[in-house]
């Protein structure tokens, strides 16, 4: 078994001696700890740039590729990003993820992909961290004053505190709360796609923000997205939609997407049926206007689109030992909430204010000062939607 150290003590001291950590407060006097973080979306990433701004050496694992193209969308607000990661990186990463004017105070709906391309890229300029795609965490552990994670390709990343941010399928949660590892199927599915204004057939009213429709018995969320590139003209706009979708929850364990009531994997375009395609088709022109309607015939139609089976998971703890999950790993709300990625982003900042002062021997103690601050918080945003879920999902 291949060993991997995730520090080197001489460089870490030469950074601190020459200034190269952003944040170095506490670190002048002591060695950095050694952190894994397993999981690299957007709570791994924010969480791992936070701490390896403080100069701890953070070493995540992502098991995805580097690019990851998605349906998905979020409200951002550069003022929130900006506690973990500085004026100037805040700046950087929400460049990537949204529209160029108005970011700084105000949420804006931005691309997920966009985001992540912008964290991913403040990430790889940290001295301290160091990014694994395409690097699956398959096994987790503890012993003594060390944690670990071995990889798929037979390597061990070893640390003095191992952080599980690796989504509502974790592998950490099942170390940390081995009584109840698995979140639940809330019952139904979220659609989900981004369609470019260039590819429409509408000529139509451009919608000002987000946009709420309700046929009565399904959900439709729309929203104007900017080009990739950030643009606003009309023609290089897009338009993001979440359709919330109770009665194809059949395709949902057709394709083994969920089984029992554990969600194994979404589904994507090509993995749904023609006919269930056609249906969605039919369906949308019944119960949507324009122009969400051609947004979503237009995804459908390339079948460029998602499905997200809906989960939710109440946390009772977020650590044992020298292992602590945060972001989806911790608590998995519905979307309906509006504020997973608010509390991911809570959840890596509180981390990250707990770990300045900490020591290795200390370690276990900041781990339950910072599940006192969190938990609460945690189960009241999952608990917060459950009326949604409870009324909405079906069997």
């Amino acid at each position: 078994m291949k060993v991997a150290d995730t520090t080197n003590a001489q460089e870490a001291a030469m950074l601190r001696k020459h200034g190269k950590y952003a944040d170095t407060g506490a670190m002048q006097a002591r060695e950095a700890l050694k952190i894994v973080v397993v999981g690299g979306s957007l709570a791994g990433l924010m969480t791992g740039i936070s701490l390896a701004r403080q100069g701890h050496h953070v070493t995540l694992l992502e098991r995805a590729d580097r690019i990851r193209p998605s349906g998905a969308s979020l409200l951002v607000r550069e003022d929130d990003l900006r506690a973990i990661l500085g004026p100037e990186q805040a700046r950087a990463a929400v460049r990537m993820a949204g529209p160029v004017d108005a970011r700084a105070h105000g949420e804006v709906p931005a691309t997920w992909q966009g985001l992540y391309e912008g964290l991913c890229q403040v990430a790889e300029g940290l001295p301290t961290m160091n990014l694994h795609h395409n690097t699956r965490a398959v096994e987790v552990g503890q012993e003594g004053d060390r944690a670990w994670a071995r990889a798929d390709d037979g390597e061990t990343y070893t640390g003095d505190l191992l952080v599980g941010a690796d989504g509502y399928r974790s592998l950490v949660r099942g170390s940390v709360a081995p009584d109840r590892p698995d979140a639940e199927f809330a019952g139904y599915v979220l659609w989900l796609g981004v369609a470019t204004e260039s590819d429409l057939d509408y000529t139509g009213p451009w919608p000002g923000g987000l946009d709420i429709r309700d046929s009565g018995d399904n959900l439709l969320l729309g929203y104007p997205l900017a080009s990739p590139e950030g643009s606003t003209e009309p023609g290089e706009r897009r338009l993001g939609w979440g359709w919330y979708d109770n009665s194809r929850n059949h395709v949902l364990r057709e394709t083994g997407a969920v089984r029992g009531n554990v969600t194994h994997h979404t589904l994507r375009g090509h993995d749904v049926d023609q006919h269930v395609l056609a249906d969605l088709v039919r369906e949308a022109g019944l119960r949507w206007p324009h122009p969400w309607r051609a947004a979503i015939e237009d995804c459908l139609s390339r079948t460029d689109f998602l499905g997200t089976p809906i989960n939710e998971y109440v946390p009772d703890r977020l650590r044992n030992g020298r292992m602590v999950i945060l972001g989806d790993a911790a608590h998995v709300p519905t979307p309906m909430t509006g504020r997973g990625f608010a509390t991911s982003l809570d959840d890596a900042a509180a981390l990250a204010r707990h770990m300045a002062d900490a020591t290795a021997a200390t370690l276990p103690d900041t781990l339950a000062s910072y599940e006192s601050e969190r938990l609460a918080p945690a189960q009241e945003l999952v608990l917060s939607g459950q009326m949604f879920s409870r009324s909405f999902g079906r069997p």
